[in-house]
């Protein structure tokens, strides 16, 4: 049976009704999906319903956890009680021309929603490579979208914030008025303590050009093609998204390789493909398997790719790890990550944060020159074994150069990790004691939640 109270204009769903596990899962992008049930799910429309959602889980005495766009790998939003929160029918997104700023609910998709509205408009945000991810928990992780190498994480472009707080009131949030929500919000993740109802982002001019190039390698040539990357990063310009994608190569054999990648946007496309010179250098170019040389791209086909690259109704398995070291240690290291895999889909990146430089002032506080993660993907729960067994072993070999990790691609019930400094980590308990001391909000999902924030190896 449904249960629609006065106060809601969307839907209260509980175990009583017949289609309660879909409401709870249905949403989630993984199909690797826990086994935990809150105590009622509320499908808000309105700010109004998280509003009243809030004040009915303090009457209750509930937690409240939040779903955006439901692509946490870990399904985050999904706690064992409480109450779930799903913005998924809570929509709305306006743009003001006069300052470039556009407004948006969490549940919007980035890639599918949001960046076509703002082109319609000329303008450009810096969101998720994968065009369905929710721009509320992206944002909250810090946001590791496009270009992030050259034009920052996109939580920086973050002006304001609408929060519901754990009293259940909306306030505004920015660097002048409740100063400490806006610094929690730019990288907290799920302990964000409140619920954001709109994000107020800074947009830029839509690229003049967009231009891709290519290069598909065999394993024998990890090494000094990673050797080699290492050392160009530093001469490629910054409007350059620099990713190497371990993968099955697409020929008749479907064997592991991995793939350079150089993504310009410019300010024409003969800017942009004059932007990719620098990689017609690496020496190992004449033994690719195959080379896409400063072609023309558009947004709708890198986001169609990216949808090729993270299919629906899989199963997933990731981890991730920021580098630190000796370029020539840290390419031994991750080897088996990119030349090794046990799924034909099963793929992991190495993103180029060269040259590394300070971040703002904000939660999301730690990052290194370069980023790796690693993705199993796979149709079937038998294989979830030998998956987490692979990379469990491949990432103990990453270990010894391993600074910590990212939010948006971590899951804290199988490895903790950092995930930022130590005196953000103490500051963000402080804002969480001080607006929400009552718990009313979920925080991290965690094996272990007294040993969060640190390397598992080095308790």
């Amino acid at each position: 049976m449904t249960q629609t109270a006065p106060a809601f204009t969307g839907r209260l769903a509980t175990p009583a009704d017949d289609d309660f596990d879909e409401v709870v899962l249905g949403r989630v992008f993984n199909a690797r999906r826990p086994v935990r049930r809150p105590d009622a799910v509320l499908l808000a429309r309105t700010e109004d319903d998280v509003l009243a959602g809030v004040r009915l889980a303090a009457e209750k005495g509930w937690t409240v956890a939040v779903r955006s766009g439901g692509h946490a790998w870990a399904a985050w939003s999904v706690r064992d009680g409480g109450l779930l929160i799903d913005l998924g029918d809570f929509r709305g997104i306006d743009y003001d021309a006069a300052t470039g700023i556009v407004r948006a609910t969490p549940s919007t998709k980035g890639g599918e929603e949001l960046s076509p509205f703002l082109e319609e408009r000329g303008r450009f945000f810096n969101g998720g490579h994968c065009p369905t991810v929710g721009i509320g928990g992206f944002l909250l992780q810090g946001g590791q979208g496009w270009n992030q190498r050259g034009w920052g994480w996109a939580a920086e472009n973050l002006v304001a914030i609408d929060v519901v707080t754990a009293d259940g009131e909306l306030v505004r949030a920015d660097e002048s008025h409740n100063a400490d929500l806006f610094w929690a919000a730019r990288g907290a993740g799920p302990a964000f303590p409140g619920i954001v109802t709109r994000f107020h982002l800074r947009t830029r001019a839509l690229p003049g050009g967009i231009a891709h190039t290519v290069q598909a390698f065999r394993p024998a040539e990890f090494t000094e093609v990673m050797t080699w990357m290492y050392e160009a990063t530093h001469r490629i310009p910054g409007n350059v998204e620099i990713v190497v994608v371990g993968k099955h190569l697409p020929d008749e054999h479907g064997e592991p390789g991995f793939v350079v990648t150089g993504l310009a946007f410019g300010d024409s496309l003969e800017h942009a493909q004059a932007s990719l010179d620098v990689f017609r250098e690496n020496p190992a170019l004449p033994r690719a398997i195959g080379v896409k040389d400063a072609a023309p791209a558009t947004l709708a086909e890198l986001r169609e790719e990216q949808l090729r690259a993270n299919p629906e109704d899989h199963h997933y398995l990731t981890d991730n790890v920021w580098l630190e070291g000796e370029p020539s240690d840290v390419v031994e290291r991750i080897r088996p990550l990119f030349t090794e895999r046990p799924a034909k889909k099963a793929f992991s990146i190495w993103m180029s944060n060269t040259p590394t430089r300070p971040l703002p002032d904000m939660a999301f506080s730690l990052h290194t020159g370069a980023y790796v993660a690693t993705y199993c993907c796979y149709e079937d729960p038998a294989e979830e074994d030998a998956h987490r067994a692979w990379m469990a072993a491949a990432l103990a070999e990453v270990q010894p150069v391993t600074a910590g990790q990212y939010l948006g691609d971590s899951d804290f019930t199988t490895r903790q990790l950092r995930f930022m400094t130590d005196e953000a980590y103490q500051r963000l308990q402080a804002v969480i004691a001080h607006r929400d001391p009552g718990g009313r909000f979920a925080r991290y999902l965690a094996a272990d939640p007294e040993t969060l924030n640190r390397n598992h190896w080095e308790l």
